[in-house]
């Protein structure tokens, strides 16, 4: 009887240490993971507040304490006292081959996050909104613009706002390498994130390749279920060149980026109030909303939900992309001051007053 319990005790310190051991990996591939989506040295006391956002309560202090054990590992480099650390490459290495189990289900909780974080009020016109950043090498950019124009003009797209950024400058917490040009386009999220405001729970489904014809939405001809994606499906789709948007644009008939969500069906009433304020701003991603229990684009609905499809916000980019103009894209990636933010075409004239800047300084 001593000996088995023994055994037991030995079973649990084991178990302890292991599971300890794991909240501690954790702990440290979200610190590397914000130090990577930083092109400057951070100190302890910004991580902490960053840690809050991927639900890590870390002090200053306890964010020390690791970023000590990171240096002596090699993983990050202190710059200075007051400069903070930067990562090094063995630390972003690290960050690229983290554990896959702490990788799944990255997508769902990327969009949680957004959603959360999303404060814009249709009303005031103000707030922050969810954006997607796309980089451009500086030389392709204003033939990305010219490839995206009518996607933006036609309506395939979440909103026509967006943001220019060139290297050294930031969109919401990104920051824009050199040699790149970012555009911040609208995500979808919005969308979540307003009626989440509005006391309506939206279970975001899938991410996916909806097949119009006649200029109507048909049917869904690719799914990807975000619940067990660690990358942000559009961006699959995009890489892939398995969209045709320019042909959904020019002819009616193609395939373009598109998402599929549930909501309880008791919240109807509070639901199209919300899209619809969004819409008299601006925000017209919506494609259909359905019935109680009702299939929508071929795809069946849970016991007392109603099924909705919204566009992509991505879908302009993959307008590009088909043109021959690839971009690294981050979909679902910061969230962005509205007022920040302006309609595609006045971005594209202040572009044309830039690139000439440049001209006359060269």
């Amino acid at each position: 009887m001593v000996k088995i319990r023994k055994t037991v005790s030995y079973f649990l310190i084991i178990y302890s240490m292991s599971f300890e051991s794991q909240s501690v990996e954790r702990k440290e591939l979200a610190i590397l993971k914000i130090l990577s989506e930083s092109t400057d040295a951070l100190g302890a006391r910004v991580i902490a507040n960053r840690l809050k956002e991927h639900g890590f309560e870390l002090g200053e202090r306890a964010v020390r304490y690791h970023l000590r054990l990171m240096d002596e590992r090699g993983l990050t480099y202190l710059m200075g006292q007051r400069d903070g650390r930067i990562l090094t490459d063995k630390g972003m290495e690290e960050v690229r081959s983290a554990l896959v189990k702490d990788k799944v289900g990255f997508a769902i909780s990327k969009i949680e996050t957004l959603s959360f974080r999303t404060t814009f009020d249709p009303e005031k016109r103000s707030g922050l909104v969810p954006v997607n950043v796309s980089l451009f090498d500086r030389e392709d950019f204003k033939r990305a613009l010219k490839a995206m124009k009518p996607a933006f003009g036609n309506g395939y797209c979440t909103s026509d706002l967006v943001a220019i950024a060139t290297e050294g400058e930031h969109l919401g917490e990104v920051a824009i390498p050199p040699g790149k040009i970012g555009m911040a386009s609208v995500c979808s999220i919005i969308f979540n994130g307003a009626l989440l405001k509005a006391g309506v729970p939206m279970d975001s489904r899938f991410g996916g390749i909806l097949q119009v014809r006649n200029r109507q939405p048909l049917r869904f001809a690719e799914l990807i279920d975000y619940s067990g994606c660690s990358l942000d499906p559009s961006n699959i789709f995009i890489k892939a060149r398995m969209t045709s948007v320019g042909d959904a644009v020019n002819k009616g008939d193609g395939k373009i980026l598109a998402n599929f969500r549930e909501i309880p069906a008791i919240c109807r009433k509070i639901a199209v109030k919300v899209i619809t304020d969004l819409k008299e701003v601006g925000f017209s991603s919506l494609v259909t909303i359905g019935n109680t229990s009702e299939p929508v684009c071929e795809m069946p609905v849970g016991l007392n939900k109603m099924g909705m499809v919204l566009l992509g916000g991505l879908n302009p980019i993959a307008a590009a992309e088909e043109a021959g103009i690839g971009a690294e894209n981050m979909g679902m990636s910061t969230v962005m001051e509205y007022e920040d933010m302006v309609r595609f075409h006045e971005a594209v004239i202040e572009y044309r007053d830039l690139e000439r800047f440049w001209e006359v300084s060269v």
